[in-house]
């Protein structure tokens, strides 16, 4: 689960203006893992992109990261 987080981070730190806020939550059950990602206010919108594409490609990567783990993983994102 921590790879899940690392990967995360470093898919995101690179688009926003204050990669220092970036921070990743993680919680796990039995089959699914759940990482709520938080960024600044001002970076949200980098973080979900023209119409969710960013996103979508972000849960995309880390979706098939976590093929070896077996379980599926949920990535949400707050402010």
């Amino acid at each position: 689960m921590e790879r899940l987080q690392n990967l995360l981070l470093l898919l995101v730190r690179p688009i926003v203006d204050e990669p220092e806020r970036v921070e990743v939550a993680a919680s796990e059950s039995e089959n699914r893992v759940d990482l709520a990602l938080t960024v600044a206010p001002d970076d949200v919108g980098k973080v979900i992109g023209r119409g969710g594409r960013t996103i979508r490609a972000i849960r995309t990567v880390v979706k098939a990261a976590s093929v070896n783990a077996g379980k599926r993983v949920n990535v949400e994102v707050s402010d």
